[in-house]
């Protein structure tokens, strides 16, 4: 039957109702998504932002705190220093050393300095390494036998002041890495042992050892003559039996004992000291070879040992007294 006028239509069901309010609009009873319109106003309050942490300084040494400055070697530039001081005076009033020839030297790069060697505490070492480290500010390596560093207390000693145990790779790592001066004395013992009576008599420079090194090294061999180590430390006797019985190269009685008592098994006479730096020598190989020729190496080491002893003998020519010069 139709519906009467004016009579309001059937409700609809609950669910299907008209959203009010801030109600989301629903379809099939899913919310959709908020609008643009719905979300609420972005707050322009400002956000406190945590300060970084403050770092964190790092302590104190502890007063009198020094790093070490011995090297690879068991140099001490420390020690060193101290030597040159108490040094110096010996050198200046009691050698009164006199040196020439340091432009021979060159300024950067190894070279290898070789020298002739005498007295039964020889003294041509400090003065030379002396010499150079005053007057050009390079450091100065020398190398001398195990004897030295197998000593208590002088060993050590040795290696702080900068003395290395002789050997072919010690020299080639000073030279050739190390760009380092290094002091060789190619006599050894035979020239420190020598007999008063055969004085700046040089002997024989071993096997040529150190012209090889030089060689293998890339660096030039620098000769040096030195007059006055044989009259600061003459050897009037000696025994070989007895140096043989007690494992050293020599045991001398020298000159110095007999003046100054036990004082003088240490204590150098005040000869006069004069160093003749003499031109560097240079061999034209490529250095790092496995093999050099023999009679090369051996013709430079006579070439060099005949160089020093001309000079020796001009120097002891011209020289009025050992002990004024």
């Amino acid at each position: 039957m139709a519906q009467r006028s004016g009579t309001p239509p059937p409700s609809e069901p609950a669910g299907d109702a008209a959203p009010t309010g801030d109600a989301a609009p629903t379809v099939l009873g899913v919310a959709e998504p908020p609008t643009a319109e719905s979300l609420p106003a972005p707050s322009r309050a400002l956000v406190p932002v945590p300060a970084e942490a403050a770092p964190v300084a790092a302590p104190e040494p502890y007063a009198g705190h020094r790093r070490s400055d011995v090297d690879g070697w068991g140099r001490s530039e420390h020690m060193r220093g101290i030597l040159r001081r108490v040094y110096d005076p010996v050198y200046k009033y009691w050698f009164r050393a006199e040196v020439e020839g340091l432009e021979h030297l060159p300024a950067e790069g190894g070279a290898l300095l070789v020298s002739n060697h005498a007295g039964a505490v020889p003294s041509d070492a400090p003065v030379i390494m002396h010499a150079i480290e005053t007057e050009t500010g390079r450091a100065v390596y020398g190398l001398a036998e195990n004897l030295f560093r197998a000593m208590p207390v002088v060993g050590t000693l040795w290696s702080r002041v900068g003395g290395v145990a002789a050997n072919p790779d010690n020299a080639y790592r000073l030279l050739h890495d190390q760009d380092q001066l290094v002091l060789v004395f190619p006599e050894g013992t035979k020239g420190t042992g020598k007999h008063y009576s055969q004085r700046y008599q040089l002997r024989r420079f071993g096997r040529g050892g150190f012209v090889e090194i030089a060689m293998r090294s890339g660096v030039p061999v620098v000769p040096v003559a030195v007059v006055g180590s044989e009259e600061a430390m003459p050897i009037i006797w000696k025994s070989p039996r007895l140096a043989k019985l007690l494992g050293i190269p020599y045991l001398p009685v020298t000159a110095n004992m007999l003046v100054f008592g036990p004082l003088g098994v240490v204590a150098p006479f005040p000869a006069k000291f004069r160093v003749r730096v003499l031109e560097p020598v240079t061999f034209g190989v490529p250095p790092d070879q496995e093999r050099y020729s023999r009679s090369q190496v051996m013709e430079a080491s006579e070439s060099i040992r005949t160089r020093i002893q001309v000079a020796l003998y001009e120097m002891l020519r011209d020289r009025r007294s050992p002990w004024f010069g």
